[in-house]
């Protein structure tokens, strides 16, 4: 009996250490129950332990893949040259979908900083298309362009634009902490640029006129917004509105109660009009919005923002009801702080006199860049969510109601890499991607 017994727990181990071998060697999807389920029993130090001596070798392995493939990208400069392919099937094989990298010449993202190192703030790129061409810009402030048509051959071909970022830095005195983002609208090109000065660190948004041979920078919009110690809470997202205006999304910088008050741009999202620089709140009790997307039919202002420890929220702003959103932070929050305190109010939001997002994540998936696709411009004639995330490696794809009331279904492609941008092409019909950790360009398409 004690022989059998003895037998049954070898077989179980055997079976237990392939299964996660498995795993760790093919790329883990951290929204899957058993992972969350073993983070959050296993101390890190431990499962630090473990992946460091039991499954050194496919961790070995995953790391001279990496380096090689970023040996690769560094030889081959400006080429873009595609490295990678592959058909997808969502989560619930309802569509199946085609995806193809291509290198970007920027740093890539370093994850033995973690998820707060200040140094991977210079590794957060984005990407916008504009006419028959696709500009992207470094964390850094490196700008490139290539043409859309190159998405088809095996080399995007990118052409380097010159800035006056440093310049820029100079003058001032300011260190960058890093870009974060990049919008074009009307032949103008804008910025959104954190420092860090005397006064500590800030945001602000620079314009410089649409050129593909040199781009000069301006100062468009200062927030005039400081915090004393870098934290990764900044927001800066830049979208299209209307009236001649401009979308800016800013974090709440760690800054206790600035959410709240209305007389700070902390933990808000504004309108900016572009030819006064006067502002007007569009929200307030934002923590961090990574997405912004306005819907100009419904005029509706739909933006993402990462939860603390849970619940990060997918907000709807409908902007003809002449009201401004609270959305909560930093009183009501559906998450705890990092250290597992519930020092929020967890149950509600309308409870306490706040709006309810129209979707939260909890875990959380690391929310940022969403995109609104139209039953006009949808392939199955349907209103969708793409919604990128940057914890979960996954785009979640959810189906709603014309009225955006009501969420008719949910899906996600899981990819397993950080998504940092996300845009997509009508001329096309494909989503353009930032992923991080190479960093890649990414096309995905439909093949339904």
């Amino acid at each position: 009996m004690i022989k059998k017994i003895f037998i049954s727990l070898i077989i179980l181990g055997v079976i237990s250490f392939v299964f996660l071998w498995t795993m760790f060697s093919k790329g883990i999807d951290n929204q899957n129950r058993l992972i969350i389920f073993l983070k959050e029993t296993i101390p890190i130090k431990y499962s630090k332990a473990i992946r460091d001596t039991l499954f050194i070798i496919p961790d070995l392995k995953k790391r001279n893949e990496f380096l090689s493939k970023q040996v690769k990208k560094y030889e081959q400069g400006l080429s873009g040259e595609i490295f990678f392919e592959q058909e997808l099937n969502t989560k619930k094989k309802k569509n199946k979908y085609y995806i193809k990298e291509f290198f970007l010449p920027f740093e890539r993202l370093d994850n033995r900083l973690g998820w707060a190192g200040e140094e991977n703030s210079l590794r957060a790129h984005y990407i916008e298309s504009v006419g028959d061409k696709v500009m992207s810009i470094s964390g850094k402030g490196k700008t490139i362009y290539f043409k859309k048509e190159n998405i088809n051959k095996k080399k995007l071909d990118q052409k380097e634009i010159k800035n006056n970022i440093k310049e820029i830095l100079r003058k001032n005195s300011y260190k960058l902490v890093g870009i974060r983002d990049l919008f074009i609208e009307n032949n103008k090109v804008y910025i959104s640029l954190q420092h860090k000065d005397q006064k500590g660190y800030s945001v602000s948004i620079y314009r410089s006129d649409l050129n593909f041979k040199k781009l000069n920078f301006e100062l468009f919009f200062k927030t005039g917004e400081y915090w004393n110690s870098y934290n990764v809470f900044s927001g800066g997202r830049i979208e299209k509105f209307k009236d001649n205006k401009l979308l800016f999304s800013i974090g709440h910088s760690a800054v206790k109660h600035k959410p709240q008050d209305r007389n700070s741009l902390l933990g808000k999202i504004i309108s900016i009009d572009k030819d006064t620089r006067e502002y007007k709140l569009i929200s307030i009790g934002n923590r961090n919005p990574q997405g912004l997307f306005y819907v100009e039919r419904n005029d509706l202002v739909i933006n993402t923002e990462h939860g603390p420890k849970g619940g990060d929220e997918i907000n709807f702003n409908f902007r003809d009801k002449n009201y401004t959103p609270n959305f909560g932070w930093d009183i009501a929050a559906y998450g705890t702080t990092y250290d597992d305190k519930k020092i929020y109010k967890m149950d509600s939001h309308s409870k306490y006199g706040f709006d309810e997002p129209f979707k939260y994540y909890n875990p959380s998936i690391g929310i940022s860049e969403i995109v609104f696709l139209s039953e006009r411009k949808s392939f199955d004639k349907k209103n969708y969510l793409f919604v990128s995330s940057l914890r979960a490696g996954s785009i979640y794809i959810i189906e709603i109601d014309s009225k955006f009331q009501k969420i008719l279904s949910e899906d996600k492609i899981f990819f397993g890499k950080r998504i940092r941008d996300i845009e997509y092409d009508e001329e096309n019909e494909v989503f353009f991607i930032l992923f991080e950790h190479v960093p890649s360009f990414g096309v995905l398409k439909i093949l339904n």
